[in-house]
């Protein structure tokens, strides 16, 4: 399993389609992460064992806003729908995410979601710091139709209650 996440991983970064801000969470039912990182925040809870429900707000040259559930398809494997506002007004988008273990303290991700106006892909790792926090280091390529790409190295923090 881990070499199906790292090739995915790898071919995502270099793939010009489409992210998620926010790292890909695998988060028990009932539980809930807050995260910030390098130009986001976000708020996610697992509302059902297959279902999180999510906001952020991310900056990739403008602030934007985001509405977002994720549905567990399998154990590594989530469908991604939200709506996202662009400077040119809110927009639904959807994508898909792998996660798994890379290690007993790294878990790794890899995300893509798009809409007619954006695409955006999101590679990176999380290690567990302690029982309830993670650090989280991403690589995230953001292309919208209007503007500038942006695409850098991002790093967080995600606290999980």
């Amino acid at each position: 399993m881990k070499r199906i996440v790292l090739t995915l991983a790898a071919l995502l970064a270099f793939s010009t389609t489409a992210a998620l801000a926010a790292p890909i969470n695998d988060l028990g039912q009932g539980r809930t992460a807050l995260g910030a990182g390098t130009d986001n925040v976000y708020l996610e809870h697992q509302v059902t064992s297959d279902f999180t429900l999510g906001v952020e707000n991310v900056d990739r040259g403008s602030n934007m806003g985001a509405v977002y559930g994720q549905f567990r398809l399998s154990d590594n494997l989530k469908g991604i729908v939200g709506s996202r506002d662009l400077p040119e007004g809110s927009k639904v988008y959807a994508g898909m995410a792998v996660h798994g273990a890379l290690s007993p303290q790294w878990n790794g991700y890899a995300s893509l979601v798009g809409s007619g106006d954006f695409n955006e892909v999101q590679v990176g790792a999380s290690h567990r710091l302690a029982e309830n926090l993670d650090l989280n280091v991403d690589y995230h390529n953001y292309s919208p139709d209007r503007g500038s790409n942006k695409s850098g190295v991002g790093v967080g923090a995600t606290l999980h209650f």
